[in-house]
């Protein structure tokens, strides 16, 4: 029997929380392959115009152990800088997962930057374990929140 896990990572940073959400979550499709081009070949929007039940997708470089991605967007309230998607094709799907979600949600900190707040739900396919699999969700969370903050830092008109 398939059984439903979660984990939870917080990511701080120095970036206010709207734009750190626009660059890092809403138009990462049009990032990733600048910033990180070592993982993300190449990304689009596949439906939709990035409301509620757009799909995007991610094709990935060597560095990752699968090719494409591709999200739903379930859930999206810009002003709170809160998303939630649906993983729908690719990223482990079928062959190690049933389903899984994010919820994303980058919160104003006291200092004038943000938190970013993750919550990945997910449902793996019977006799399939889980091992270092979180770790890495975890690091790559942090490796996009990372190079969004530096290329805002550095740009500083950027996502305003």
């Amino acid at each position: 029997m398939a059984s439903t896990n979660s984990w939870t990572h917080e990511i701080e940073s120095a970036v206010t929380a709207p734009r750190l959400f626009r660059a890092g979550v809403m138009d990462w499709h049009t990032l990733a392959p600048k910033l990180a081009p070592q993982i993300v070949a190449s990304a689009h929007p596949v439906e939709g115009e990035g409301g509620v039940g757009s799909v995007r997708q991610f094709n990935f470089t060597s560095a990752m152990p699968f090719n494409l991605m591709k999200e739903r967007l379930e859930f999206i309230d810009a002003d709170k800088c809160e998303c939630k998607s649906t993983l729908i094709e690719g990223g482990g799907i079928g062959t190690a997962i049933e389903t899984a979600t994010s919820h994303i949600k980058v919160e104003p900190a006291a200092n004038g930057g943000s938190v970013v707040k993750v919550e990945s739900t997910y449902k793996m396919l019977p006799g399939v374990e889980v091992n270092d699999e979180i770790t890495k969700a975890k690091d790559s969370v942090t490796a996009i929140f990372k190079a969004a903050e530096a290329y805002l830092i550095a740009n500083p008109d950027a996502y305003n």
